[in-house]
């Protein structure tokens, strides 16, 4: 999955910050087009690559995925630190430091949303 991550961070999305957990994943993305053709990269291009070189033969995904635009700088400092605790919150691990699928990329908050103190 990070090589899918890595592979499109900057040819179809701009990747900010991910958590890779055991069942499900959260990324924190500026799409170049539209959220599902940034979606349908990370899935397919994960499927592509668990196909071709794992022999995975059974489906890997299931349908549709859930997304939510980030508003302002207080929604996308809270959807940061959600993505940092995830693994926390499964009790994965204890500090999220210390956990091996998370990245932020590029924590700086976008130009052009609604700064907090607006």
């Amino acid at each position: 999955m990070l090589s899918t991550l890595d592979h499109y961070d900057g040819n179809g999305f701009k990747l900010h910050a991910y958590v890779i957990m055991p069942d499900h994943l959260h990324l924190l993305i500026t799409p170049f087009e539209t959220i599902a053709k940034s979606v349908q990269l990370v899935k397919g291009g994960f499927s592509f690559r668990a196909k071709r070189e794992l022999e995975w033969t059974g489906e890997i995904w299931q349908q549709g995925f859930t997304d939510h635009r980030i508003r302002d700088e207080e929604d996308w400092t809270r959807h940061m630190e959600y993505i940092r605790m995830n693994p926390v919150e499964a009790r994965l691990i204890e500090d999220s430091v210390l956990y091996e699928y998370i990245g932020f990329h590029d924590k700086d908050f976008p130009q052009g949303l609604k700064p907090a103190n607006f």
